[in-house]
């Protein structure tokens, strides 16, 4: 039988993957597939299409960008020791790379609300930042696999 401990790192994991799975997914989507469908159909529905995926994703994404987040500093929280050394294994050298990355992505999802709020998120900027945040989670992701592998 487990512990508590165990059973919480359980869940924060558990919690962390999930949310990372909703996150790569909906920014997947908008990325490489919705240009796609946008060009298979009328102007006007196309853009009702962007417009609705768009409403969605602003409600949803803030919980899911929480419980990621939130998740993740407990993760991290258990890995400290590895935190504190980080040229001291390759875990901790690919972890903090993935600490890295996914501080990036948190700023580019501030300055997304930045430029948004200014009127200044045109087209080509979103698509900049959301094939920007694509290159970052796909990255991130590998090395959460390969932190427990290499």
């Amino acid at each position: 039988m487990r512990d508590a401990a165990d059973m919480a790192y359980l869940a924060l994991l558990l919690l962390h993957l999930l949310a990372a799975v909703a996150f790569i997914g909906t920014v997947v989507v908008e990325v490489a597939f919705l240009p796609g469908v946008r060009r298979r159909l009328p102007a006007a529905t196309a853009r009702r299409l962007e417009v609705a995926f768009a409403a969605q994703a602003r409600a949803t994404m803030p919980w899911v960008l929480a419980v990621l987040y939130l998740a993740g500093l407990g993760l991290a929280w258990h890995h400290r020791g590895a935190l504190l050394q980080p040229l001291a294994s390759t875990f901790g050298l690919l972890l903090v790379l993935k600490i890295g990355l996914a501080a990036s992505v948190f700023g580019h999802f501030l300055l997304a609300m930045a430029l948004q709020r200014r009127g200044a998120l045109d087209g080509a900027r979103s698509r900049r930042l959301h094939r920007s945040v694509v290159l970052h989670v796909l990255a991130i992701a590998v090395l959460g696999k390969a932190m427990f592998h290499l």
